[in-house]
């Protein structure tokens, strides 16, 4: 969880990307 808030926080738009891919993977 916190890895999703922090990749939200550092990496803006691409960190919630990310944390999209995260959840679906």
């Amino acid at each position: 969880m916190d890895d999703r808030q922090v990749a939200i926080v550092t990496g803006g738009s691409r960190g919630i990307g990310r944390a999209i891919s995260l959840e679906l993977a």
